[in-house]
């Protein structure tokens, strides 16, 4: 099975049951709370950045969806509502739910996307996983886009498709204490229950990434796993992942209006970013030290490790 087939199926392989319903792929799915929810979310969110999905594509039904990742059509419908609210996709009467936006990587000093063959973040992931020792350090709001992707690799590396012997993840996430400018909800009386989510999907897809990781250890498939999260004073306005001190990819946050669904129930108006859908910039290190890829990699290494080194926690 090819990255990109697997990168297309990984929420399909049913593994077992847990507490909060079927596992597809690692992700343990169901309706158990707001759970089903954010994975069914963030599992479509993930196809529709790793090439699954590409303008104009039409998604599975409903039905097809809920009997998919085994939860009730109210969920789906909840999830392709949120989807439609970033602007991933659009329904309309008679033609289904069809896709609008993907997301864009620039390369301004790299070899152009090959005709034909989209170049999508799940790609350069599935490139830098397939090297024998893999060193990823990433700054983000939170874990919700490299959770989902991980977790593609996580399933290529028990298929015997790739066999990486270290990992080893640096992650700066913002202090936890910090007010943050977004998420945030226009009526002040939500400040609270929005932080609240906030937390709660950073550290269930912290959790779900520690774990996924630390299983492939744990059942012999990779000899060395280190991941160390930190957090620091700042609030994110850019994403970040430096792949094996050689690779950048960059991308700011879009800010946004949309509707939000609170674990209560409650939908309310927020500003929020566009995680899933920045457009990221991607810059390569090449033998001229000088060199606009050179540089860039050089300048956010050195950036990512003062901010580790003096700053986080």
């Amino acid at each position: 099975m090819s990255a990109n087939d697997c990168a297309s199926n990984w929420a399909g392989l049913l593994v077992g049951w847990r507490r909060y319903g079927r596992s597809v792929n690692g992700y343990w799915v169901g309706d158990s709370g707001g759970r089903g929810f954010e994975l069914v979310l963030n599992a479509l969110r993930a196809r529709l950045t790793n090439g699954t999905y590409e303008i104009g594509d039409r998604l599975p039904t409903q039905r097809d969806l809920a009997n998919h990742f085994s939860v009730s059509r109210d969920t789906v419908q909840r999830v392709l509502k949120a989807l439609a609210g970033e602007g991933w996709i659009e329904s309309r009467q008679g033609s289904g739910t069809r896709v609008i936006m993907t997301q864009l990587i620039q390369f301004p000093t790299t070899k152009a996307a090959q005709p034909g063959r989209a170049v999508m973040l799940g790609s350069l992931i599935s490139e830098a996983f397939e090297q024998p020792e893999i060193t990823l350090d990433v700054y983000t709001l939170t874990s919700e886009s490299l959770d989902a992707h991980v977790r593609v690799q996580a399933e290529r590396i028990r298929a015997g498709e790739i066999a990486p012997q270290r990992i080893a993840l640096r992650m700066l996430l913002p202090s936890e204490e910090l007010e943050l400018p977004y998420p945030r909800p226009k009526d002040p009386a939500y400040n609270e229950p929005m932080r609240q989510r906030l937390l709660g999907i950073t550290r269930l897809h912290t959790m779900s990434l520690q774990g996924a990781l630390r299983e492939l250890r744990t059942d012999g498939l990779i000899h060395t796993v280190d991941i160390e999260i930190r957090h620091a004073p700042l609030a994110p306005t850019f994403k970040l992942y430096l792949f094996n001190g050689a690779e950048v990819l960059q991308g700011p946050y879009e800010v946004i209006e949309r509707r939000i669904e609170l674990d209560s129930g409650d939908e309310i108006e927020a500003l929020d970013v566009l995680g899933f859908g920045a457009t990221l910039t991607h810059y390569v290190k090449d033998d001229d030290p000088n060199s606009q890829g050179s540089v860039s990699v050089a300048s956010m290494q050195s950036w990512f490790d003062s901010v580790w080194n003096l700053l986080s926690t």
